[in-house]
């Protein structure tokens, strides 16, 4: 079993950067995605970000050309980097990891605050 560890949550004010990771407890190498969820108050959890194993990344039609995914196998993390950040992004997020073997893993999620 691979535990997956989020950090670099926090308050942010809008038009601001946070950088987001993921930390697995063992390798990542053969997931076949790996990205990010969110879920904002009395919300749906929705797809934020994922990287696919060869390379693709995909994006939410909100965050694109805003925030990047990107995934470092050697060091079993994937982070995401949020700019321009604004007041809809407040939500906890969720680092995902699918492997096509073992199924699906999730952390315990990160809360992002973006307020003035």
């Amino acid at each position: 079993q691979v535990q997956l560890v989020e950090s670099g949550g926090g308050l942010v004010q809008p038009g601001g950067s946070l950088r987001l990771s993921c930390a697995a407890s063992g390798s990542i190498f053969g997931f076949a995605k790996m990205g990010w969820y969110r879920q904002a108050a009395g919300k749906q959890r929705e797809l934020v970000a994922v990287s696919v194993l060869g390379g693709s990344t995909n994006y939410a039609d909100s965050v694109k050309g805003r925030f990047t995914i990107s995934r470092d196998n050697a060091k079993n993390t994937v982070y995401l980097q949020m700019n321009s950040l604004k007041p809809e992004d407040t939500a906890v997020y969720y680092c995902n990891g699918y492997n096509v073997r073992s199924g699906n893993y999730w952390g315990q999620g990160t809360q992002v605050t973006v307020s003035s």
